[in-house]
C-alpha cells in the first residue's frame, strides 16, 4: 500500500489494481489518500468493493489526466460496493482517509469487456418452448408448433415440480407486443417474443389445482395520457385466445367480449352449476329510489320454488352487483340446485344493482349513507314483497371485490339487520381518503378499534392476489384480517383458491361460501 499525501497535495503515486486481488489500505492519516491504477480498458463493467475495517474513507473514480470522474463510496465505515461503467480509460481508484489511523481492502471482484457484455441465453420454464426456440434458431419454422396448439389446444399445460404445473400462454402473429390479461401474476403482463419469430409466449408455475380466466391483446397502442389511460388501452384489442377450446360465455357476439378459461384438473369443484332439472325460482324486478343517495336502482328477487313465507327455516341473501351475479356467476341457478338437493335451506335473494362504475366505487367502499339505504329500505322492501321478516341471524350479505368490502362494513355498522358477511376477494385493502397513516387497512382497523358484533364471516382469497410494488394486496389484507377477526373472537372461516380476481373463481367461491355459513346459522 502507497501512503499519500493530503487531498490539497499533488495527486499521488498509485498502485496497479488488477480483478480478483484485494489490497490493503492502512495507516493513512487523516486527509491521506491511497491511488490505484484499474487495469481496465474503455467500455468495461468494474464492480468490487471496500472494506472498511476501522475508520471512514471516501472512494472516488479518477478519469484520464486526474479529473474527477465519479464517488463511489463517501463516508464510509463499513463494507460497500460499487460499480461502474469505464467511459474513458484509463481510470484511477483514489481512497481518501476521513480518520487517521484506519483500515480497509480494495477489491475488483468482476470486469467484463464490452464484447462479453450479453445476457444469458434465456432459461426457458417450458420444455416446449425450449425446443421451440432451439428449432427456430436453426432456422426452422413455428409451423408445426402452430398446427399442434390447433389440435391440442392452449394454453400449454406441462409438469412442473410437485403439486405444480407449467402453464404457458402463447399468441401468434403480433407486430409489436401482445399484453395477458388474467395473467397468474395478478397483472396485465407483456409477453415475450421469441427470436424473430411469429411467436410470443409468457409462462408461469401454478398450483394444480389453478382456475383462471384469460385474455390476450396483441398490438396495445402506446399512446400519451396517464398511466392508467395508457393501462386502460389495453382494452382496445383485448380478446378471447383463438386457440382456448373453453371460451366463456359461450354464447358471445365476439371475441372481444368474450374470455378464455384455464381450468387444470384438480381444480375444486363449483357445486350447483350444473342444471340437473332442478326446480327453478322466480326472479321478479323492483325499482327503488333513494332521496338520501340522489339515485335509483333495480332490486332483482328470487324466490325459491315452493317458497313458504311462514318457513322458519328462510335464509335471505343480498348480494351486490347484480347484473354479474344473475349471469357470470348463475346465483339462481347454483340456488336452485342446493336448496333441491338439500344442501340449502329454503334462500331468499336480493340483487342489488350498481347505477354506473363511478357510483358503485364511491357507494360500496365504507360509505354509511349506502349501509343505511340497505337496512332502511333494501330490507323493508323485501319483507314486504315476499311477507316474510327474516331475523338478522339469518340474513346474509353478500359480494366480491368492493362488493366482499360493502358485505363486510355493513353488516359491522348495522348487525342487528344483517348478521352474516360473505367477501369474495374483498378489497381490504382500501381506505379512506382521510385516513391515518398507520392504518393502511379499515376494515381490520375498524374491526381492532371496535367492542365484538354479532357478525359472522365467510372470507376468500385468490392466492394470485398478491400486492404489487409495495402495495399490500388482496390475499394479503384477506388473511390481515382474518388474523384480527379471530383475534377479537369473531366466527370467522377462511378459504383461498388458485386463481386471480375473477369470477370464474367466484361462481364456486359463493357456493362454497353459502355451504360453509348457512349450516352454523
Amino acid at each position: 500500500m502507497l501512503v499519500t499525501a493530503p487531498a490539497h497535495a499533488a495527486p499521488p503515486a498509485s498502485l496497479r489494481l488488477d480483478a480478483g486481488v484485494a489490497e490493503p489500505v492502512d495507516g493513512l492519516a487523516a486527509g491521506a489518500r491511497a491511488a490505484f491504477d484499474l487495469a481496465a480498458a474503455t467500455g468495461d463493467y468494474v464492480r468490487g468493493e471496500i472494506a472498511v475495517t476501522a475508520g471512514r474513507f471516501d472512494l472516488d473514480l479518477v478519469g484520464p489526466g486526474g479529473h474527477h470522474v465519479r464517488r463511489l463510496a463517501s463516508d464510509l465505515d463499513a463494507p460497500g460496493g460499487f460499480q461502474f461503467i469505464v467511459a474513458e480509460a484509463p481510470v484511477r481508484l483514489v481512497v481518501t482517509a476521513r480518520t487517521g489511523g484506519g483500515g480497509a481492502t480494495l477489491s475488483v471482484a468482476a470486469k467484463v469487456a464490452p464484447a462479453a457484455q450479453k445476457a444469458p441465453t434465456a432459461q426457458f420454464v417450458s420444455p416446449a418452448i425450449a425446443a421451440l426456440a432451439t428449432h427456430v434458431a436453426a432456422g426452422g419454422s413455428t409451423d408445426a408448433f402452430w398446427q399442434e396448439r390447433a389440435r391440442q389446444g392452449t394454453p400449454l399445460v406441462e409438469p412442473g415440480p410437485p403439486g405444480m404445473a407449467v402453464v404457458t400462454f402463447v399468441a401468434r402473429g403480433a407486430r409489436r407486443n401482445v399484453r395477458l390479461l388474467g395473467a397468474p401474476s395478478g397483472d396485465h403482463e407483456w409477453m415475450d417474443r421469441l427470436g424473430e419469430s411469429d411467436t410470443w409466449f409468457r409462462s408461469f408455475l401454478v398450483p394444480e389445482d389453478t382456475r383462471l380466466s384469460y385474455k390476450l391483446a396483441p398490438d396495445v397502442p402506446d399512446l400519451p395520457g396517464t398511466p392508467r389511460e395508457q393501462r386502460m388501452a389495453i382494452l382496445a384489442t383485448a380478446q378471447a385466445d383463438p386457440l382456448n377450446p373453453a371460451p366463456w360465455p359461450t354464447l358471445a357476439p365476439d371475441p372481444f367480449n368474450q374470455e378464455s378459461t384455464l381450468e387444470l384438473p384438480r381444480a375444486p369443484a363449483q357445486p350447483g352449476l350444473d342444471d340437473r332439472g332442478a326446480p327453478k325460482g322466480t326472479l321478479a324486478e323492483f325499482r327503488l329510489r333513494s332521496a338520501r343517495l340522489g339515485n335509483a336502482r333495480t332490486i332483482t328477487l328470487y324466490t325459491p320454488a315452493g317458497f313458504d313465507p311462514a318457513d322458519q327455516r328462510n335464509v335471505l341473501l343480498l348480494v351486490f352487483d347484480a347484473r354479474a351475479y344473475l349471469t357470470k356467476v348463475p346465483t339462481p341457478t347454483i340456488l336452485d340446485n342446493l336448496i333441491a338437493n338439500r344442501r340449502l335451506p329454503p334462500m331468499i335473494a336480493a340483487f342489488i344493482s350498481e347505477v354506473d362504475p363511478r357510483t358503485r366505487a364511491h357507494e360500496l367502499p365504507g360509505n354509511p349513507a349506502f349501509a343505511d339505504f340497505m337496512a332502511e329500505q333494501v330490507l323493508p322492501l323485501v319483507g314486504e314483497k315476499t311477507g316474510t321478516r327474516i331475523p338478522a341471524s339469518r340474513t346474509i350479505l353478500a359480494g366480491s371485490s368492493f362488493g366482499g368490502l360493502a358485505a363486510a362494513t355493513i353488516a359491522l355498522r348495522h348487525p342487528d339487520r344483517f348478521g352474516n358477511a360473505i367477501a369474495l376477494s374483498g378489497s381490504f385493502w382500501w381506505h379512506p381518503d382521510d385516513a391515518p397513516a398507520d392504518a393502511p387497512e379499515h376494515v381490520a382497523d375498524l374491526v381492532a378499534r371496535s367492542p365484538r358484533k354479532a357478525v359472522r364471516f365467510h372470507l376468500t382469497a385468490g392466492m394470485f392476489e398478491a400486492g404489487h410494488t409495495g402495495t399490500a394486496g388482496i390475499l394479503d389484507t384477506s388473511r390481515h384480517l382474518r388474523d384480527v377477526l379471530r383475534a377479537k373472537d369473531y366466527d370467522v372461516s377462511y378459504r383461498e383458491y388458485a386463481g386471480g380476481h375473477d369470477y370464474l373463481v367466484w361462481r364456486g367461491a359463493l357456493a362454497d361460501a353459502l355451504l360453509a355459513l348457512v349450516p352454523r346459522l
